[in-house]
Parts: structure tokens; sequence; C-alpha cells
């Protein structure tokens, strides 16, 4: 009987090993994030539910001090940036991964120490340490996977393993609801610690075989081609992107998705909060997150890599943006309970799988600098920027749109964003196909 899963994932029997231990390196990471995002959000909003936060002369509510929270993360993701510059100079694939994975083991040993009677001091940089996880484990991940493999094996691979990204946050969420209420916070930021040590297995593993089978004679020119830097390791990532319109694209491809995703979310909730009251509105939150759970499982599962080889890369990238534009004309024309809610689906549903797999195999082709450091610029710092414009926009919008009528209306702000988000689509998909057109097998 043949193998409905390798019909579908495509890939050769030689890459199961890479890709097997990079599904369980990254299943793992994102266990661990939502494990700790939850965490240091409800930490962050209980100690200042009831007291606030003063700036300055303002009195702020604890979901507004969050937003300033937010904003801080940028320069933590700016000096993330600097530290994973200046490291790619000298280290490389699991050695990235054990350098980060040790510090963060050293965190959660002192974070474990002070976490359960918490101070003003833990509050703030817990939250900034959850944040700082994710910004720089997501990216040691993903530079190690693009710089382990082929354009062509990208398109088989990144299916499978973005499913363990997928898997994780499912049951990274689904293992801390159950178990919440019987371990303190500390004996999680101790699983965590656990979690930590497989992941430096898996990286050690995975390391060795790209050691013994290198992405290609391909990658190998364009590495020894990349120029020696004596450049501020600030800037780096940032003159790279500037230089390469291709990478300029994906900047665009990240950034309008943030603040598209921001509006989206803000009329999501407002739909919410204005149809249910009560333990209506978080029994109504725990579903449509359970849809979005199970059709982004469904999407990776069955359609990431099944686009990805048989229709191409364009193709795939432009699902989550046409998802979004179909949500949203919905919602402004029958902004009804139902239709505000799966604008989550629409969202995240796709963004968490096949949107991910495809955005992280435009930079297979790129040399190994741009991977590592016009990536992690990319990733850790024009991300965090985008959002701090989308914490921007979103007072804007609390504060101009107060009538349930008008939320409506913001959909034309996302599908106008949409179609700008769409050129840059089909140029970075455009450009993929013509850096990898030479190095298909």
């Amino acid at each position: 009987m043949a193998n409905p899963f390798k019909d579908i994932m495509k890939i050769k029997r030689d890459e199961f090993p890479l890709a097997i231990l990079m599904f369980g390196y990254f299943f793992l990471v994102i266990t661990s994030f939502w494990i700790l995002k939850p965490l240091k959000k409800s930490l962050f909003l209980t100690f200042y539910d009831k007291i606030g936060f003063d700036f300055y002369q303002w009195h702020m509510t604890a979901s507004q001090a969050e937003l300033l929270a937010k904003v801080l993360n940028m320069f933590v993701a700016f000096i993330a940036v600097v530290v994973f510059t200046v490291l790619v100079k000298k280290f490389k694939r699991q050695q990235l991964t054990l350098i980060f994975s040790s510090f963060f083991m050293v965190c959660y040993v002192v974070f474990s120490l002070s976490i359960n009677n918490p101070g003003a001091l833990t509050v703030w940089s817990f939250y900034l340490f959850g944040d700082l996880f994710s910004t720089l484990m997501v990216a040691t991940f993903f530079a190690f996977l693009n710089d382990s493999v082929s354009p062509d094996s990208a398109k088989r691979l990144y299916g499978l393993i973005g499913l363990g990204g997928v898997t994780g946050g499912v049951f990274g969420t689904m293992v801390l609801r159950t178990m919440i209420e019987r371990l303190s916070t500390s004996s999680w930021l101790w699983v965590c610690f656990a979690v930590a040590v497989l992941i430096i297995f898996l990286a050690l593993k995975a390391g060795k075989i790209v050691s013994k089978n290198p992405p290609g004679i391909e990658s190998k020119k364009v590495e020894t081609q990349e120029p020696k830097s004596s450049e501020n390791p600030a800037f780096e990532g940032a003159k790279l992107v500037f230089k390469s319109p291709y990478l300029l694209s994906i900047v665009g491809i990240v950034g309008l998705y943030e603040i598209v995703s921001t509006i989206v979310d803000f009329q999501f909730s407002s739909t919410i909060l204005h149809y249910l009251d009560g333990s209506a509105i978080g029994t109504q939150f725990a579903t449509a997150f359970m849809i979005m759970n199970i059709v982004s499982l469904f999407v990776q599962l069955f359609l990431t890599s099944f686009i990805m080889t048989r229709f191409g890369l364009t193709v795939a990238l432009l699902f989550l943006p046409i998802a979004i534009t179909l949500g949203s004309t919905m919602f402004m024309a029958i902004p009804i309970l139902w239709i505000g809610s799966l604008l989550v689906t629409a969202d995240n549903g796709f963004a968490y799988s096949i949107n991910q797999s495809s955005k992280e195999t435009l930079y297979v082709p790129t040399r190994r600098d741009e991977k590592y450091k016009a990536k992690a610029f990319i990733d850790m710092f024009v991300q965090r920027f985008a959002k701090a414009i989308a914490v921007g926009v979103s007072l804007v919008i609390t504060m101009n749109f107060t009538d349930f009528s008008s939320i409506r209306w913001l959909s034309l702000v996302s599908i106008v964003i949409t179609v700008i988000w769409i050129i840059a689509v089909r140029y970075a998909g455009k450009k993929f196909q013509q850096m990898t057109s030479n190095h298909s097998l």
C-alpha cells in the first residue's frame, strides 16, 4: 500500500533523518514558547491589574503597560541583533543553538528563584525574556535550517519541519492549560530547562548529519565568497537588507503582515466583546483558538508541501494575504459573531503553517551572511519594529473606532495593505524562481 504521507511530503529517504531531527527541534522550541508566553503575559497583567502602572504623569492600565513592554521589546531585539551578528562570525548551526540554549538555561535557573514572589523588576524582565526567547531561538533554528538544505529539498522538507512548530504550539498550550494549576511558575521554568537540554541534543545530532552531507556545491561556493566584514555588527544586517531588493521584499512581507494582523486581531476581539458577556467571552475565545489550531494543523499537514512542490513558492505565499482579504471582505459585509471570530483563523491558521514554511524558504538561496545577519535583522528588529508600529495603530484604532458599527470599515485598511503585500509576494516569488532555476535538481 502506498504511503499517503510520503505522497504528500515527497521527501527522499536520505532526507528523513535531518527532517525528523529538525521537526523535533522546532517542536521543542515552539512548545517552550507557548509555555513561556501565557506565563509571562499573565504574570505581567496580574501584577498591574489592580495597582496600574505610572509612566511619568500617565497612569496606565495593565493592558496599556503591556503595550509599553512591547515597544521595549524592539530595543531588546536591537541588542539581540548585535549579539547574534557578532556570534555568527565565529559560530554557526548547532554551535549557535548550544550557545543560546545554554544562555536561556541559566536564565531559567535565575528566574526560578524569584518568579513565585515577583517584584516589578522580575515582572518586566521576565516579560522581555519571554519575547527574547522567541526572537533568538526561532531565528537560530531557521538560520540553522536554511544553512543546511538546498532550495529543492527545502520545498519538500519545510512542510514536515514546519508541522513540528504547529504541533509544538498545540502541545505546549494544551499541556499548560491542563497542568497550570498543578505546577508553580518556577516548576514550569524547570520544564523549559529540560526541554532546552533536548533541543541541544537534537541540534548536535542534526549538525553531524549536515557536516557529513552538506547542502550542495552551490552553497559551499556562496559561503566561501562571503566578504570579510569589519562593519559595526548593529548595522551589518541592515546594510545587507537595504542593498537587496529581494530582501526588501521580504521586509515588506513581514512588516505588512504585522500591521494587518493587528487590525484583524482588534476586529476579532471587538466582535466577541460586542456580542457576548461574562464567561461566554472566554468560551468563544477558546473555541476560536481551537478552530484556528485545527486549521493550522490541517494546512501544514496536507497543503503546505503539496502546494510548495506542485505550484511553487509564490502560490504558497499568497494563501495568507488572500485568506485575510476574503475574511476581511466577509466581515465588512456581514459583521456578525462567527465571521468576526473566524478572522483569527484566516490570520493565524495560515500564518503559523503554510506562510511560515514558505516565507522561510525564501532565505534558502541567499548567501550565508544574508541567511544569518540579514535574516536576524528582519526577524529580530524589523518584525519588532513593525509590532511597535502596530501598537501605535492599535492605540489610534481604540481612540477613533469606539462604535462597533464602524469597526467593519477597518477591513478596507486591511484590504489595501494586503494588495501591497501581494505585490511584494509576487516579486519575492519571481526573484526566488530566478535564483534557484540554475540549482534545481
